[in-house]
């Protein structure tokens, strides 16, 4: 075989495993449709990842040989934005193909969708995932939803690609109602987040407040939606200044994001927005999570803030602020990064007093690099009324004195801290319940069971009642 054959036999054997692969997929699709369960729609979707690097122009011309006529229209328009140097290979076209599914034909649109994402077809990407959303919306079958779900997030990531997410916001409102009245759990949760994500962008906090607030997160969606979602309302929750809700919300989130390689992006940024709330709540972040491999990096600038916001090192936290700023500007934390000034002032004030049982208000100016002693007497006395410290301020003399640390333990701080650890523990055991999931066929029998226990139940009742008009017949003759 010459070495000009091998390209094309590589071609053949490409589009011949994928074809396969395809088939074995529809078959999926055609189970989903007979036995009305989406979990078969779903697994052919999860097989299809694996299809991914193998798509092109060749192997989707050779699959869509395989599924449609010749005179498709479908197969046409989506053709028309592939490549114009498609190989046209001689694939028999059965009577069966000419009558497809359309969850067949969505899900050929969406292998073309992944082709032109992998290869930066932008355009005509876009222009794919629009006649694809136009086309679902048109129908209204429940084996689609996974295949919607899908199709919306790579219509919304093709338009933020080209910068043109705002003009695409009604569209998604007005998707993501009709999904909710249809019960679409699946599109409902996807179109939920990416509504919060549209909104997170151009910084409208307000509004993403306001859908969370007027909406309800399907309870069965997936963890991965799931745990973007809880990243979101931590952002939100954050920005209103509500660190421990956020911080609550943002665990979630951590605990649900899948643990693979694939996820590192997303966990990487709940982290570093998690660390930053964590230390706004007055908490330091336990220092194994800057130790994780996938972590250990991208995490180099928020441990120096953590240092020095734990040690109350305020030169440190501006030399950190100023030398990452870009960092912090690109995953959008430097706001709340700074924000984080007050804490690391009173993080000081409380070391000194730890170390100091009278120490003047100009030593205390001195320490923590304040611009004068005036400033150092208001922010220690709010440290005070804030119950940071437990002291009290001389004026006249100048200097701050602390009083003897009361025992902890007679105070309420155990029991809420056991009372947070057996919430956490509560909240665990109650997502695991409800994310428990039964075959559909056992619902099936159970209900086939139920029904047979019923008819029975009416043929004993009839029968008892011909025996007791039998007994009054009898008693009447007697």
């Amino acid at each position: 075989m010459s070495s000009a054959d091998q390209p094309a036999t590589a071609d053949a054997v490409a589009a011949a495993f994928a074809i396969a692969d395809v088939k074995q997929n529809v078959l999926l699709f055609e189970r989903a449709v007979s036995f009305a369960e989406p979990r078969f729609a779903i697994r052919a979707i999860r097989a299809s990842s694996s299809l991914r690097p193998n798509l092109s122009p060749s192997v989707l011309s050779a699959v869509a040989n395989s599924l449609f006529a010749k005179d498709s229209t479908f197969r046409a328009k989506v053709s028309s934005y592939l490549s114009s140097d498609v190989m046209d290979l001689d694939v028999v076209v059965t009577e069966d193909s000419r009558n497809v599914l359309p969850e067949v034909e969505v899900y050929f649109g969406f292998l073309s969708l992944l082709y032109l994402h992998d290869s930066d077809s932008q355009t005509k990407g876009l222009a794919l995932a629009t006649d694809l959303v136009d086309y679902i919306q048109t129908l209204n079958r429940r084996t689609m939803d996974p295949l919607s779900a899908k199709i919306f997030f790579y219509y919304e990531r093709f338009h933020e690609a080209a910068g043109r997410l705002a003009e695409i916001r009604p569209k998604l409102l007005a998707a993501q109602r009709t999904a909710t009245l249809r019960h679409d759990e699946e599109t409902q949760a996807m179109l939920l987040n990416l509504l919060l994500r549209n909104y997170l962008h151009f910084n409208l906090c307000d509004q993403a407040d306001k859908l969370v607030s007027k909406s309800v997160f399907p309870e069965n969606a997936g963890n991965s939606q799931s745990a973007r979602y809880y990243y979101y309302l931590g952002r939100i929750k954050a920005i209103q200044l509500d660190y421990t809700a956020s911080h609550r919300d943002l665990m979630q989130a951590i605990r649900k994001a899948p643990k693979n390689i694939k996820s590192a992006g997303f966990q990487q940024a709940v982290h570093k927005l998690a660390i930053i709330v964590q230390l706004l709540t007055g908490e330091i972040p336990e220092r194994g999570i800057f130790k994780q491999p996938f972590l250990m990096d991208a995490l180099i600038p928020y441990l120096s803030i953590t240092q020095a916001v734990r040690v109350g090192d305020l030169v440190k936290f501006q030399d950190t602020l100023a030398k990452h700023i870009g960092t912090f500007r690109v995953d959008k934390t430097y706001t709340l990064i700074l924000r984080l000034r007050h804490n690391v002032i009173k993080t000081g004030i409380r070391m000194i007093s730890l170390a100091y049982s009278k120490i003047s208000l100009k030593d205390v100016c001195m320490k923590l690099q304040l611009d004068s002693e005036e400033d150092a007497e208001y922010i220690v006395g709010k440290a005070i009324r804030d119950g940071v410290i437990d002291a009290v301020i001389d004026h006249e003399q100048g200097f701050m004195k602390s009083k003897e640390n009361p025992d902890i333990y007679s105070t309420s701080e155990p029991q809420n801290a056991f009372h947070n650890r057996i919430t956490f523990c509560l909240n665990i055991h109650n997502d695991s319940v409800k994310a428990l999931r039964f075959p559909q066929t056992q619902r099936k029998e159970n209900n086939l069971t139920d029904a047979i226990r019923e008819e029975e139940r009416l043929i004993a009742g009839e029968i008892a009642e011909a025996n007791l008009d039998d007994d009054e017949d009898d008693m009447g003759e007697f």
